[in-house]
């Protein structure tokens, strides 16, 4: 006979059993927790990974062609490549491959180097390099090209040439650039220098890496090869280290680089300077009442003198921006040449053949007629003037005989100027004047003193912008080369 009460205890038991069974089922499938590692590019989670140091040496083993071309022993994830560790009970994993994959696919690995910020009124710029070295080696290049391989040796030993007559000193030599760098890891789809070559050529010329040669022609000369290739002959000679100065003479047949440069840097040289220099002599014109208009005639010769003179100049890539004139000692005084001419031809109308230079002795002519780069905007622009620096309050004389047309201010550009009007088809500008001593309408002589040298409009320094026109200037007149009249 079954035993009811026994049955529901076996029942129960089976039920405890079946539930203890149960439980003790779910418990062998919680596990503990574990250490695994997340990673993350750019903030995104691209997985989980087993081990670290095993996806680092995966993405190192794997970049054996990077490490070649960089010549370095270590390639890097990218600098937004997270690994961080996490505790989970998810054993759920990643291969390294294919988080290798997945970077590889978004973001550029690196390598270890320096980046280096240039930053001036003009640029900012970035530049990478594997070794620091790479870009002080290129940036002492540069400053060399710029001063001279041989100037630079002894400025920076400490071997100049004392001045006992005649000569320079070269005062001070700095980069008017903000620089700053950091070690850091390299994107390697970045531009990245590995030789100072060619960082320093990109220094120098930037982007405008492109460089050809020009065959020198009968009758060329440097100024006319830099002129008729756009570029200014200053810059001529920094791509033509041969040549020491623009007077040097070419041969037909020669073969000359031509290249723009776009410096990088901005090479500021102040140069302590005494030299010995012509003084130009007047024409002095005298009219006589006897003779015919066109019966001319020179009674006196002119000589040129001969002054010292010192200054101190302040160059940046190779232009001259300022000139501080110190002192000049005459050593000959000029002689002035003197004319005779028919009465006919009145004091208002210049003469095509007598024309005087602006500006007394010890003259720098820090901008020529040509090509270069504007110090304001730093663009490439087409000067058509000569710039000429003696010191402030230099005085300044009517080029030739005529009339004063216009005197002004202009704000950004001219700064004080006077405007004359020889009446024979030619007008003279005179521009960044301190002030002017004439007046509109006043007939001024070849030589007359007409204002003072100063600073004032575009200028960095002082100096006289000296343009010649044909026809009415910015009213249907054309602006002409100096020397074209003008003897330099």
């Amino acid at each position: 006979m079954i035993n009811v009460k026994k049955i529901g205890y076996f029942i129960i038991f089976l039920i405890s059993g079946a539930s203890l069974f149960l439980l003790g089922f779910d418990y062998k499938k919680q596990q503990s927790p574990i250490e695994l590692y997340q990673v993350y590019l750019d903030g995104e989670i691209l997985g989980v990974i087993k081990n670290k140091e095993k996806l680092e040496e995966y993405i190192d083993v794997q970049g054996e062609a990077l490490k070649e071309k960089f010549n370095v022993d270590k390639i890097y994830g990218p600098s937004t490549l997270e690994i961080k560790k996490i505790i989970t009970y998810n054993n759920r994993v990643n291969t390294v491959e294919e988080i290798y994959d997945k970077i590889n696919e978004l973001k550029a690995f690196t390598v270890k180097g320096y980046q280096f910020n240039i930053k001036n009124e003009f640029s900012e710029k970035t530049i990478y390099v594997i070794d620091d070295k790479i870009f002080e080696e290129a940036v002492e290049d540069t400053i060399s090209t710029f001063v001279g391989e041989d100037s630079y040796r002894l400025y920076k030993t400490d071997n100049q040439l004392k001045i006992e007559t005649v000569g320079s000193i070269i005062e001070n030599i700095y980069l008017e650039d903000e620089i700053t760098y950091k070690e850091t890891n390299i994107p390697v789809n970045e531009k990245i220098y590995l030789d100072k070559a060619e960082l320093a050529q990109f220094l120098l010329y930037g982007e405008n890496v492109e460089m050809f040669k020009y065959t020198v022609q009968e009758g060329d000369t440097i100024e006319m090869v830099a002129f008729n290739n756009k570029i200014s002959v200053e810059e001529f000679l920094i791509a033509n280290p041969e040549f020491t100065s623009r007077s040097n003479l070419l041969f037909p047949g020669q073969e000359v680089t031509i290249g723009v440069p776009d410096p990088q840097i901005r090479v500021v040289v102040e140069e302590h300077i005494v030299r010995e220099v012509e003084t130009e002599f007047k024409t002095e014109i005298r009219y006589d009442e006897t003779r015919f208009v066109g019966d001319n005639e020179i009674i006196a010769k002119g000589e040129k003198g001969l002054s010292r003179v010192t200054q101190k100049t302040k160059t940046v890539n190779g232009q001259i921006v300022f000139v501080d004139h110190i002192s000049s000692e005459e050593l000959k005084p000029a002689i002035n040449q003197v004319i005779v001419k028919g009465n006919k031809n009145l004091p208002h109308i210049g003469t095509p053949d007598a024309w005087t230079w602006p500006t007394g002795s010890g003259y720098v002519i820090t901008t020529f007629y040509g090509y270069r780069i504007n110090p304001f905007t730093n663009e490439r622009e087409f000067h058509q003037a000569i710039d000429i620096a003696i010191g402030y309050g230099a005085e300044i004389y009517a080029s030739n005989n005529g009339v004063v047309e216009k005197i002004s201010y202009e704000e950004g550009g001219y700064g004080n100027y006077v405007i004359i009007n020889h009446n024979n088809g030619y007008y003279t500008v005179y521009a960044h004047l301190s002030k002017a001593t004439v007046t509109v309408g006043q007939v001024v002589r070849s030589g007359q003193l007409i204002g003072y040298m100063g600073s004032t409009g575009a200028s960095t320094g002082p100096h006289l912008h000296f343009e010649v026109w044909v026809g009415k200037p910015h009213a249907g007149g054309y602006k002409i080369r100096p020397s074209e009249v003008l003897s330099y």
